[in-house]
């Protein structure tokens, strides 16, 4: 059994195997799947085809290599220029401004345009992030008074701001 020739035939074949499992191409992998497949080349039965039992084990190691530590560490540590792209600036830009500014304009005059009974919870609700407890003592009417007009409210805004979303 020469190796050149195993290498030529089934070379694109186990290429093919590695990348399609883990993704990436590996030619450490690829080597390891030669190796084994000259050190066991005596132990080779021929109840399938050569090629069948070469795929066989590329396959087997891929995945041993998917599940290995080594991988695992691999894959959580991070280059510079992995980090680099993950980093945003945190300042936004002027057409970001001026579209926030535009957005909470809409929505301000969005809630300026409810009833006064759903603008009121609205308000406390979402601006002053009070509780439905501290709502309905404020304004004096049951919880479910109060569940039932914020309910309400964001129906209508929902529908008044349905182009913002």
């Amino acid at each position: 059994m020469d190796l050149k020739e195993i290498i030529s035939t089934h070379g694109k074949t186990v290429r093919n195997i590695i990348k399609r499992i883990t993704n990436e191409e590996n030619e450490d992998l690829e080597q390891e799947v030669y190796s084994r497949v000259w050190k066991n080349a005596e132990k080779y039965e021929e109840k399938g085809t050569f090629g069948a039992w070469i795929r066989t084990i590329s396959a087997n190691l891929s995945k041993d290599y998917l599940k290995s530590s080594q991988k695992r560490l691999s894959d959580n540590s991070t280059s510079d220029e992995t980090v680099i792209s993950f980093v945003k600036c945190k300042k936004d830009t002027p057409e970001e401004l001026i579209l926030k500014r535009e957005r909470q304009k809409t929505i301000t005059e969005a809630i300026n345009k409810l009833k006064p009974k759903f603008k009121e919870v609205i308000m406390l609700y979402e601006i002053e992030n009070k509780s439905y407890e501290e709502i309905s003592q404020r304004i004096k009417c049951p919880i479910g008074t109060v569940k039932s007009r914020l309910y309400n409210a964001k129906k209508e805004l929902a529908e008044m701001l349905k182009d913002l979303m």
